[in-house]
């Protein structure tokens, strides 16, 4: 498998199935900001409820031929293996990419456990040959990268573009952002020092573009 981030905001994704499998990669997608459209005959209580508050789009009724038209991803989560292989072929007649419940050798694409802080995404997959033991690793990584990391995510950022957007070389570019990062401004953010990053900054950048970065 070959990992890769999409961007799917405002992308029509397909999920031919409304049970309990299929409410995950509805609000995964919903996350990333998908046009969603359900097909199955009955919905799990929370897809019901998106559905009624014009979140998602819902087709009451089974799976018919002509149904992935115009979708960039499509998941089969129906528990009928007829039904699975239709949408299968379809999915492959269009050169689709598919994701099958229960079926990593018939998935074109696999949906990797994740963890997000902020922007910071960190994702595991087992290529669909574990679920349990990706679920067991992504909880590791949840009670090691806490929120500081999505909040340094974001100073990161804003200090990127102060930076870039000097007349510094690439290599003191390079050597600045291994000052910035710091081996205790983790343990900074996580314990609310606001005032031990602003000094820490102001030392490197000055007060002026420490007092932007930080507002």
């Amino acid at each position: 498998m070959y990992p890769i981030c999409l961007e799917i905001s405002d992308k029509l994704c397909v999920i031919v199935g409304g049970g309990s499998v299929a409410e995950r990669k509805v609000f995964s997608l919903l996350t990333a900001m998908a046009r969603v459209r359900v097909i199955s005959p009955a919905l799990t209580t929370h897809l019901r409820q998106l559905a009624d508050e014009g979140r998602i789009e819902w087709q009451q009724r089974g799976y018919q031929p002509g149904d992935l038209t115009g979708a960039l991803l499509v998941f089969a989560a129906t528990d009928n293996s007829r039904v699975q292989k239709d949408i299968v072929q379809e999915a492959r007649e269009a050169n689709q990419l598919i994701n099958v419940i229960d079926s990593p050798e018939e998935c074109g694409f696999q949906v990797p456990a994740v963890v997000r802080q902020g922007d910071l995404t960190l994702a595991v997959s087992t290529n669909g040959k574990s679920p349990a033991m990706a679920a067991m690793i992504r909880q590791q990584l949840e009670e090691s990268f806490g929120e500081e990391y999505g909040l340094l995510l974001e100073i990161m950022s804003r200090l990127r573009k102060e930076i870039l957007a000097g007349d510094r070389t690439e290599e003191e570019r390079k050597k600045l952002f291994q000052k910035i990062l710091h081996d205790d401004i983790l343990l900074w953010l996580k314990n609310d020092q606001q005032q031990q990053i602003d000094d820490h900054l102001a030392s490197l950048l000055g007060e002026e573009v420490a007092a932007r970065v930080c507002q």
